[in-house]
């Protein structure tokens, strides 16, 4: 099958301020909504200056990046092309991203672990496959290795895969309690 006999297309423009490029992000941020993503990294995260203020709304625009395929901090542009102010408000710039990025810590770090692991507790109480499980306890494996990076390059591992593997215990009990860490 042949598409087109004329030369194929050399550039692209995406400029319309009606179109959506990832309309598919409205329900993933209504879902993160729910889940208290944004309540939860403003409560949690304690990123010093200017770079930490309003941090559950830049951990959001970071999310629904990721999600829309953003893999680097210029990238969280696309949060800020045609139509998408219309759908999300508060999305942060790049360059705002980049700062709130930097500024963090080893600690904030662990804050944000903490983050997705009370939101991760959100979402199972949203979850209808967890909603009527006939058990309490449902095991979730979740390979997840946070540790500050290593001083020379000989030190590093030698293969990509986690050193460790945890599991994340949770079940229906209030949210503070809802999901444990084991090693």
């Amino acid at each position: 099958m042949q598409l087109s006999h004329e030369a194929p297309v050399r550039f692209a423009r995406f400029d319309d301020s009606c179109l959506v490029a990832s309309a598919g992000l409205v329900p993933v941020m209504a879902l993160a909504q729910r889940a208290g993503l944004v309540e939860t990294a403003g409560a949690l995260l304690t990123v010093p200056g200017s770079a930490g203020s309003a941090a559950g709304a830049k951990v959001a625009s970071l999310v629904a990046g990721m999600v829309a395929g953003a893999d680097s901090i210029s990238d969280m542009g696309l949060l800020r092309h045609g139509a998408m102010s219309r759908l999300f408000a508060g999305a942060r710039a790049p360059s705002t991203l980049g700062t709130f990025l930097r500024a963090f810590r080893f600690g904030h770090v662990r804050q944000l672990d903490a983050v997705a692991a009370r939101v991760l507790a959100g979402l199972t109480e949203l979850s209808p496959m967890f909603a009527g499980a006939d058990h309490e306890i449902t095991y979730l494996d979740v390979d997840d290795t946070v540790r500050p990076p290593t001083a020379t390059p000989s030190k590093a591992p030698a293969t990509a895969t986690p050193a460790s593997k945890v599991s994340t215990r949770c079940s229906r009990q209030p949210r503070s309690a809802a999901c444990r860490r084991r090693r």
